[in-house]
Parts: C-alpha cells; structure tokens; sequence
C-alpha cells in the first residue's frame, strides 16, 4: 500500500508542466525565491500569462517541517502576444482548466482557469489553489479583451 501511494506520488511530480521559467528572485538568506513562469494558453493563440509563487528552501523546509507543500499565494499577468485565435474554448460559465501545477504531493494544487466573458468579448484568466481539505480564498485575476481596433 505505502509502495503504491509512493509510485503514485512519484510519477504525479514527475509530469512535466506546460510552463517555461522565465525569472527567478531570491527573497531572503535561507534560499527561498520567488518564481516567475510564463505559460501560453494552449486553445487561444497570441495570448501568454506569466504567473509569479513562491517556492520554499530545503532550509526552510527543514526549519519549520511541513516537508512537502509550498504556500497557496500566485500573481498572474495575462497579455496578448500575438494576433488572437481562439480555438475550441469552453464558453459556459463553469470556463476551463489552462494550466495546473502541484504545490504539495497529495492535496494542493495551483491552477489556471480561463472564462470566457462573450458579453463584453474578454478572456478572463483565474489563478487559485485547489486544496481538498479546506478550499482556499487565495486568488488572482487578469483580462485580454478581445476587441479589435476598427470593430
């Protein structure tokens, strides 16, 4: 049993993300940094977010336990980087899932949900944690209009 929660734990970290590191900052003298990445939305071409969370130290880890998660806490930027084309994106309310990445091994995640607001012809992008234990309140919000110039 403990052997197959380990596989399963191993091959989860192992997935590789859709998302390339483009800075990082350290914050203070025991290691830990702030970590920025951008990831290009994969059903809407010409538009790149570009989200910032901290990633803890093995020293800190060590000093104050909790071994295996990193805090709730992303910033996210969303910018069109090229002409739009949006592919076959989901248009309910409930939007989708672009981008996910765990911050512990079991029971945390941060994500990236687009929603498209047909209405005033805008993507909105949502960064939040996914916990199972008690939720988080923890979030971040950016636009990309969709309006083009001469419309």
């Amino acid at each position: 049993m403990i052997a197959r929660f380990a596989l399963a734990a191993a091959l989860a970290l192992a997935t590789p993300l859709a998302a390339e590191e483009v800075g990082k900052v350290g914050v203070d003298w025991v290691g830990n940094d702030i970590v920025i990445e951008a990831i290009a939305d994969p059903e809407v071409q010409g538009v790149t977010c570009h989200i910032a969370y901290f990633d803890r130290s093995l020293i800190d880890r060590v000093s104050n336990g909790n071994w295996f998660e990193d805090p709730s806490n992303a910033s996210i930027a969303c910018r069109q980087t090229g002409p739009i084309v949006l592919g076959d994106i989901a248009r309910g309310e409930d939007g989708e899932d672009v981008f996910s990445e765990r911050r512990s091994i079991v029971l945390k995640s941060l994500r990236i949900k687009r929603i498209y607001d047909e209405a005033n012809r805008t993507l909105i992008y949502l960064a939040h944690a996914n916990e199972l234990t008690n939720g988080s309140a923890k979030m971040a919000i950016s636009t990309v209009p969709l309006y083009q110039p001469g419309e």
